[in-house]
């Protein structure tokens, strides 16, 4: 085998009754696999091109061990050898290149990355994830098909126990997969797996961090940040929500918020910020709304449209208290300030 491949990340995971993934789990997937790695997995999963998920059965273990370990592979060679003593389902899912996913093991292997903060947010290829990945109860035994639930709860019932349901959801909470160095979780069932929680990040009790989104670090997030949204280094989001804005032509923008920021209590976004920003709380911007520019001396320079000031630094934007006006007050001159809007518009 001569390409060079995207990913390969060793497994275990959950299966239905039917054979089918509910879950995979990877303690240390790998992007970018030196030569020798690419050619020990190929060689002793029989994996020929392709994105594949390539089951492992117990009598491949040892070459494939032995293997990794000639390869100068020796963490991937302990997953391995460890592997040996699971009774759970295993997997080599080895990505060729960062097309969509197709299967649960792709898709799992894909939140991993960014998790393990191996890829940032809008970093890599999920399309049609939702469509791919199952809709699960997680529960105080793992992952169930929502199918088989009825009969577990019965079963462990009779046993005298009981099966504790904590969520009904496609994507698990990211800490019982991948917990990041530096990080402060306070509830960790607002975290989804897939998230990018950057060294430094503190996510209060009502934070709240999607799938393909995250935070730079270091930070405080006490707000949403829903997917598709990356916050930077220093940022502070005090109960507000980011979300995705779209562009009234068509096409999608992404969210980012530079570094030092500050979004307020009840405060949200449908724009990228730059660096230094502030939205008072309870103000919600979205991409369409007409804003009141404000030079440095808080004279009026006219009006645009909040996406004209996308990703620009340095702004503060605010309610006037008396006509209600949504108003932006920028550090720069008025005659600065109507130079950079109409050189970019």
């Amino acid at each position: 085998m001569s390409e060079t491949l995207f990913c390969i990340g060793l497994g275990v995971g959950t299966q239905n009754a039917k054979g089918e993934w509910l879950e995979v789990f990877y303690s240390q997937p790998v992007i970018n696999p030196s030569d020798a790695l690419c050619k020990a997995i190929s060689n002793s999963c029989g994996y020929i091109s392709g994105n594949q998920a390539v089951s492992l059965e117990k009598s491949q273990l040892a070459t494939l061990e032995s293997a990794l370990r000639e390869a100068g592979e020796p963490a991937q060679a302990d997953i391995v050898k460890a592997f040996k003593t699971s009774s759970q389902p295993l997997v080599a899912t080895i990505l060729a290149d960062d097309s969509a996913p197709v299967s649960v093991p792709e898709g799992y292997l894909k939140l991993h990355l960014l998790s393990h903060r191996l890829i940032k947010p809008q970093g890599i290829n999920i399309d049609g994830l939702f469509g791919v990945l199952p809709n699960v109860a997680w529960t105080s035994q793992g992952a169930v098909d929502l199918e088989e639930l009825p009969n577990l709860q019965m079963t462990t019932r009779l046993r005298g126990g009981q099966l504790t349901v904590d969520c009904v959801d496609k994507f698990p909470k990211m800490t019982n997969y991948v917990v990041p160095k530096g990080v402060r979780i306070a509830h960790t069932a607002r975290v989804r797996l897939g998230a990018y929680i950057g060294e430094g990040t503190t996510v209060m009790h009502e934070g709240f961090v999607n799938f393909n989104a995250g935070t730079e670090g270091p930070g405080m997030i006490e707000g949403r940040i829903s997917a598709g949204v990356f916050v930077g280094a220093g940022s502070d989001l005090g109960g507000g929500s980011s979300t995705m804005g779209t562009l009234s032509g068509g096409g999608n923008i992404i969210i980012s918020v530079g570094k030092e920021c500050l979004i307020g209590a009840n405060a949200g976004i449908g724009i990228p910020l730059g660096d230094r920003c502030i939205v008072e709380s309870g103000l919600y911007i979205t991409a369409g709304t007409k804003v009141v520019l404000l030079d440095e001396t808080g004279a009026t320079t006219g009006t645009a449209k909040a996406r004209d000031l996308s990703a620009k630094s340095d702004l503060l934007f605010r309610r006037n208290s008396i006509t209600g006006a949504v108003e932006c007050l920028t550090n720069k001159s008025a005659v600065e300030l109507n130079e950079e809007l109409h050189a970019n518009n």
